[in-house]
Order: structure tokens, then C-alpha cells, then sequence
């Protein structure tokens, strides 16, 4: 079973700096999936993100309709059973849709001079008007994401042999979502091949989750190809490279494949939530090989993308658009 660290960021700033960054370089290379605590997001801030989002998902179905998703539009709500996440891999397959249902936005603060490429992304959040606080508490729990992630990105810099900074300019206006999923429970028996979230990987740079109070389902693929169960403790983020980070680094950090399982029959009736953190770098940022992360006997393996064509290419095939 591959081993999932648990890593305190405290120690990024304090004297354990290189111990810590040399265990956060082996799990970003080893597996792709750490666990973080001494993160400082206010256990209360959690908690309320979880009750109003909840709150949400209990709306009638037609009253959720209001925020769903058309096409031009990249955040609001998803309707269950309408994303594809195992098509993200470009298989070719035409799966049976994930069992869950989602809400998201994008930024919460707009840069004054959007280019035309970043426009859809900022300023165009759809917010329901029930359940009260529902606004407050996702634009808090973003900048605590947004401030977090930041720290995160920091110390993958120096784990890399970079300047702490080396990210700022290049994520200083990202077009992270925001997205919360709702896992109903499953009275009937799924259909062949369909999971509450098909095998993926991740399309960023690194994604923050927190999996909720019923956390059982999140696998990650080892490399003996078996599925194992990624449970976190209490208190603890779930943080995991996407595929842009592991492209930047020339694969020296891995976008581990991983999906969130089918309940057991005797939890079928219990419902699932979590709250991702899916951080993008600018749209405009180039993706190629980073400093340090090629040589003349380890070429870069790709062609240098920018964030923003890469992630609009990877949410098409997310909405069966292939």
C-alpha cells in the first residue's frame, strides 16, 4: 500500500524548513497524495463551509436549477450524474456518468485589467440566495484555500531547488475553482463501470480537499496498480499534485490517479461531501519544464501549454464533450 504522509506546514516556516521540504519532495515524487495539518484554516470556517453547502445540495432540485450550468459558463451547479471525470484521461470510452451532483465557483477577487482569455473566469459567479451565509462563507473559505495553496506552492519551490517566490508572478491572478460535491446515497445498485467519481487525475497544479465527516471512498492507484483507501485524520487537508505540476516538473512530481469508490452496501444509504480546492496557475502562465527539472539525459517530455488552454481542454472532456 503506498504511504501518505502527514505533514505539518508549520514546519515550512520554522526550523524543521528542511526536513520538511524534503519530505514534501518525497511524497510529491513517491505518490503524489500528502496529508497536511498546522495549515491554520479556522476549524470553524470548515464546519460552516460544510453546513451551508449541505444546506444547498437539500434545495429542491428546481430551485438548483437556477445556478446549473450552460454552456459559456464554467462555475455553478453540476446535476447529478452530468460530469464524466474518467473521460478527463481521453480514453475513449464513454462511461457511465460519476454519481454526484456539485456546485463551484471561480475567484472571489477580479483583477482590474482581465484580458479576454481570463474574462469567464472572474466576476461571473452564480450564488444562490438560500441557505443564509452561504456567500460569506464561500468567499471566506476561498481566500483561506487561496492563502494556503500559496504557502503550499511555496514550499514546493524550495523542495524543487527554486526561490520561494518562483510562483508568485505566475499564480498571483489563478483561476482556481472552488467546488463542493455531493455524493447521494445510492438506494439501487450503480451501473456497470459507474463510481461516484470515475478514475482521474487532476488538471492543475495542486488541489486541496476536505473530504467531510463520512470520508471513506477516496482510493489512489499505486503502482502495483491496486486501489487503496486514502482516509485522513481529523484536522487534516488532503493535498494532491494535478497534472500541470507534474508537467512543470517533467514528471519528477506525480498526478497520481485516484477516484472516490462506490459505498459499501451497508453505508449506501449515507451521503458523501467534500470541498476541493482545485488550484490553477494564471491562464496565461507557459507550462514548461522548470529550472532544475531536465538535463541532457532527461529531456522535457512535453510541449510547453499554457494553464488556461490545458485546463478548457480537460473541463470539455469532464462535461462529455469529447
Amino acid at each position: 500500500m503506498p504511504h501518505v504522509p502527514v505533514l505539518d506546514m508549520s514546519g515550512f516556516r520554522g526550523p524543521e524548513r528542511a526536513a520538511f521540504t524534503e519530505a514534501l519532495d518525497a511524497a510529491c515524487r513517491e505518490i503524489g497524495f500528502l496529508l497536511i495539518e498546522g495549515h491554520g484554516v479556522p476549524a470553524e470556517l470548515i464546519d460552516r463551509m460544510h453546513a451551508v453547502s449541505a444546506g444547498f445540495f437539500r434545495l429542491p432540485e428546481a430551485e438548483k436549477r437556477r445556478y446549473q450550468v450552460v454552456p459559456g459558463r464554467i462555475h455553478g451547479w453540476t446535476g447529478p450524474r452530468q460530469s464524466y471525470l474518467a473521460e478527463t484521461r481521453a480514453s475513449g470510452a464513454a462511461p457511465a456518468p460519476d454519481w454526484k451532483e456539485g456546485f463551484s465557483i471561480g475567484p472571489v477577487d477580479t483583477p482590474a485589467d482581465l484580458t479576454t482569455e481570463e474574462t469567464p473566469y472572474f466576476g461571473r459567479n452564480l450564488w444562490p440566495e438560500r441557505p443564509d451565509g452561504f456567500v460569506e462563507t464561500w468567499e471566506d473559505y476561498f481566500r483561506e484555500m487561496d492563502r494556503l495553496a500559496c504557502d503550499v506552492m511555496a514550499a514546493m519551490a524550495v523542495a524543487l531547488g527554486l526561490p520561494e517566490d518562483y510562483f508568485d508572478s505566475r499564480i498571483d491572478r489563478h483561476i482556481t475553482g472552488l467546488s463542493v460535491q455531493h455524493y447521494p446515497p445510492q438506494p439501487v445498485a450503480a451501473a456497470p463501470g459507474q463510481l461516484r467519481a470515475g478514475a482521474h487525475t487532476d488538471f492543475g497544479s495542486l488541489t486541496i480537499l476536505h473530504p467531510g465527516s463520512n470520508p471513506q471512498g477516496l482510493q489512489v492507484q499505486g503502482r502495483d496498480g491496486a486501489w487503496h483507501e486514502v482516509t485522513p485524520p481529523p484536522g487534516c487537508f488532503v493535498v494532491n499534485i494535478g497534472d500541470l505540476m507534474a508537467q512543470w516538473t517533467n514528471d519528477r512530481f506525480v498526478s497520481t490517479l485516484h477516484r472516490v469508490a462506490n459505498p459499501a452496501a451497508d453505508r449506501a444509504h449515507l451521503p458523501r461531501q467534500s470541498i476541493a480546492f482545485f488550484h490553477q496557475p494564471n491562464w496565461h502562465t507557459l507550462i514548461d519544464c522548470l529550472p532544475g527539472c531536465g538535463s541532457a539525459e532527461n529531456l522535457p517530455k512535453y510541449t510547453p501549454i499554457k494553464s488556461g488552454v490545458h485546463f478548457e481542454k480537460k473541463l470539455a472532456l469532464l462535461r462529455g464533450n469529447s
